[in-house]
């Protein structure tokens, strides 16, 4: 790969700061294993590289095209890919979801109580496409968001959510968890709060029942074929798995604990549930490039995933009011920040440099339950991804750390 910082507007030697800060702080006394970082302006990659192992145990060194659980990072992904038939006409944003799951037409909204003494109410007004796309739909995570290093679920709703047994694992389809939700009350009224859930799941269902054609076969043809995204799927093949890292948390002494084994992971068998939320795997060549789509305004090399007026509205804070999160969010995990920070249809953005603390006013982003990110910075024509395997993603600030660096580099 040809690396051109200068054409892209860089200071070279600032931007390898990026290698220094990562050896010095990460690699060299393994917080992490290892990571990718690719960093891009006006088109031209300005900085790339591989830094660290795949797997300590195994002494496997990191290969420019390992692949990783992108997690999270899955959920702009499937919310592009809804919002293509959105253009299509098969919806308008505040359509009722139930138009097309009528068993979500008797969604009721917890008032108070739990278990036989709860208390619901009809919604103030019902749950729109809008709202999954925007995580303000009445949804929660359940206690599904233990898992990723969230608060645990103790909220009445969230006890529903376990008692119906809804999950994202083995046996689940998009029907069957569809079909669950349906009995699960809402926690709040759809519009009137935010709250990190499994609405992107849920979008990854509609992409399913309204274009009537599988949800990962969708993603292939709309999205991962035309964009040539030849790594990323909801499970590593065999022929690939050589290349699949592994994953690690910090254990209470502070040393790293590996949590799936490459060799024996889950994900290296095909699915029952293609989970928009969460569920894809990738390499950071490949999300480099829906980046770069996005930051083209929908299309790559002759392919338009989406229009740019599309684009346009899925970036901007579609909040009640045009409020942040600190004003809006319900519980205190998500994948960023709430201060000065506004959420749109699959991505957060930035509203105020001053109020956030940190550089790239009007970028969108999101980032993955095992510490990967990602930005796209419209002002500045900039893409950012950074790949590692560490859960939970809140125990290192990686974003704001390579915002220093990235942008202080940036001098044209």
């Amino acid at each position: 790969m040809h690396l051109d910082p200068k054409r892209a507007g860089f200071d070279a030697a600032r931007l390898d700061r990026i290698t220094d800060h990562l050896n010095r702080n990460y690699i060299g006394p393994e917080k992490i294993a290892g990571c990718q970082v690719m960093v891009a302006r006006h088109g031209h990659v300005a900085y790339f590289e591989t830094l660290g192992m795949a797997d300590l145990a195994r002494g496997r060194k990191l290969a420019q095209d390992a692949i990783y659980r992108i997690y999270s990072m899955t959920k702009p992904i499937t919310s592009v890919a809804l919002m293509t038939l959105f253009e299509q006409g098969y919806f308008q944003l505040d359509d009722p979801v139930s138009r097309y799951v009528p068993e979500w037409k008797d969604h009721r909204v917890w008032v108070s109580g739990d278990g036989a003494d709860m208390v619901t109410e009809e919604p103030r007004t019902p749950m729109t496409f809008r709202h999954v796309l925007s995580h303000t739909g009445g949804l929660t995570y359940g206690s599904l968001l233990t898992a990723v290093g969230g608060e645990a679920a103790n909220h009445p709703v969230d006890k529903i959510y376990d008692e119906y047994k809804v999950s994202r694992e083995k046996g689940e389809t998009l029907t069957s968890f569809a079909a669950k939700i349906a009995r699960v009350p809402l926690r709040y009224h759809p519009g009137e709060q935010w709250q990190y859930s499994l609405s992107t799941d849920v979008c990854g269902f509609l992409v399913e029942r309204i274009s009537g054609e599988r949800f990962d076969h969708y993603l292939q043809r709309v999205i991962f074929d035309p964009l040539g995204m030849k790594d990323t799927a909801f499970w590593v093949k065999p022929e690939k798995a050589g290349r699949f890292t592994a994953n690690y948390r910090r254990g209470a002494d502070k040393q790293l604990e590996m949590i799936d084994d490459p060799e024996k992971s889950s994900f290296l068998r095909e699915p029952n549930f293609h989970g928009g939320g969460g569920g894809l795997t990738g390499t950071i060549a490949d999300y480099h490039r829906f980046c770069e789509m996005l930051r083209r305004g929908g299309e790559l090399d002759g392919n338009r995933i989406i229009g740019p007026r599309t684009l346009g509205l899925m970036t901007r804070n579609h909040l009640k009011g045009g409020l942040d999160l600190t004003q809006m969010a319900l519980g205190a995990f998500s994948e960023t920040a709430n201060t000065g920070v506004g959420f749109g249809l699959g991505f957060a953005m930035t509203m105020s440099e001053v109020a956030t603390g940190t550089l790239g006013e009007g970028d969108y982003y999101w980032g993955g339950a095992a510490s990967t990110i990602f930005w796209v910075d419209p002002k500045e024509d900039l893409t950012v991804v950074f790949m590692t395997q560490l859960m939970p993603s809140a125990t290192f600030n990686f974003r704001g750390q390579l915002k220093n660096i990235i942008y202080s580099s940036i001098v044209e």
